[in-house]
């Protein structure tokens, strides 16, 4: 059993929300993270039909009879709860920590959130494993194990490279052929499951809508609804560029990472750690891995923290821009075990440019050194092993 790490924030929104809903991929480990983060809670599946059946029958009455708190498993099963559960919380505004609502981001979810319960519910987003959660478990060398294996439960915690394929390969048909039908989504499953493997091999690539629709043969249209449902589902990332007034045209279009790199890998055919060591991906597939959990760091430390890239129209590039409000915070990541001052040429443009006072560069090593001129290189695994030091770049 691994310990996730977001109680602490789970709790915090429970202290100020009537309602906290809790977001992420499927097979991701909500259910297992709310059930050992609230033991005594009542809880529903709403899969269940025994679960699903009184609640969908008489909403209001049923959740009078539930003792406690509630936890709503898949919770856009039953969209007549909806209208009650806003009514519910409305008759008591001052109460808070009434309801843990769980699912996946889907367009029926959303949609009656937004009509019901704007302002009265709270959003975690809770990814696969993070390093800081499996990074003591026995058996895991190093924080190569979680690139190589990716997050999702099952996969990580699978030690035959044959088994956690076969799974991977079970996950990625699931979706495709009943997850999306489930949440309501129309899809073809072919062209989803084609673009999902084509975003796999341009990976850490900028978006290009229009050339993707002429290799599936279908529209610009359908290739952008496609990519956005990947997106929303938490399976893919749409970094977007930065934008400030410093005088040059920027590259306006986002570039797409996997979420899960054990997925990435699996779309790739890459099938064992050695086969990560000498593949051509290898590269942005490290990118795409450190960025996600930089991403997840900074929300956890400094709530409302966005991520972004850097880029301008002559190439000069930063992979990882964070965005603290108050503070900005520039990152090059480097797969080679000793980044030199050359390899920090992007990353000292983007501090000039922007007037930061501090760039970082994050390789898979371990010292923490400067390279002159603001420039830190940071180690990944010590760094991703206490996401809340984030807090102090």
């Amino acid at each position: 059993m691994v310990p996730r790490r977001y109680r602490l924030t789970l709790r915090r929104l429970l202290r100020h929300f009537p309602a906290v809903t809790v977001l992420g991929p499927r097979q991701c480990g909500k259910t297992t993270f709310i059930r050992q983060a609230l033991p005594a809670w009542t809880y529903l599946d709403l899969e269940r039909p025994s679960d699903a059946a009184p609640l969908a029958a008489d909403p209001e009455a049923r959740l009078g009879q539930l003792p406690g708190p509630v936890i709503l498993d898949e919770a856009q099963r039953v969209p007549e709860l909806f209208p009650v559960l806003r009514g519910v919380i409305d008759r008591a505004r001052h109460r808070n920590g009434r309801f843990v609502l769980l699912g996946s981001a889907s367009p029926a979810l959303m949609r009656h959130i937004s009509e019901s319960l704007a302002g009265r519910t709270a959003f975690l987003d809770l990814p696969p494993f993070r390093w800081d959660e499996v990074s003591r478990l026995r058996g895991v060398p190093g924080l190569a194990t979680l690139w190589f294996r990716g997050g999702f439960p099952v996969a990580f915690l699978e030690r035959s490279d044959p088994a956690r394929q076969e799974w991977l390969e079970a996950y990625a048909r699931a979706f495709v052929e009943r997850d999306l039908p489930a949440l309501g989504i129309d899809v073809s499953a072919p062209q989803m499951r084609k673009l999902w493997a084509m975003l796999a091999h341009s990976n850490g690539g900028i978006w290009n809508a229009s050339q993707l629709a002429a290799s599936l043969g279908v529209s610009y249209h359908t290739v952008n609804r496609y990519a956005d449902i990947l997106e929303h589902t938490f399976l893919i990332r749409k970094l977007p560029p930065y934008f400030a007034n410093v005088g040059k045209r920027l590259v306006k279009s986002p570039k797409v990472y996997f979420r899960d790199t054990g997925l990435l890998h699996h779309f790739l055919g890459i099938q064992s750690p050695g086969a990560l060591d000498t593949h051509p991906a290898r590269g942005a597939s490290w990118e795409a891995f450190v960025i996600d959990h930089l991403a997840s760091a900074f929300q956890r430390a400094a709530p409302g923290s966005q991520p972004y890239f850097w880029r301008t129209a002559q190439g000069d590039e930063v992979d990882c821009l964070i965005d603290r409000g108050t503070r900005r915070v520039p990152f090059e990541v480097k797969l080679h075990s000793s980044p030199t001052a050359e390899d920090a040429q992007g990353l000292r443009r983007c501090m000039r440019d922007l007037d930061l006072p501090h760039g970082y560069i994050i390789y898979p090593g371990r010292e923490r050194y400067s390279l002159g001129q603001g420039v830190i290189a940071l180690p990944a695994e010590p760094l991703l092993a206490r996401p809340e030091s984030v807090r102090g770049l």
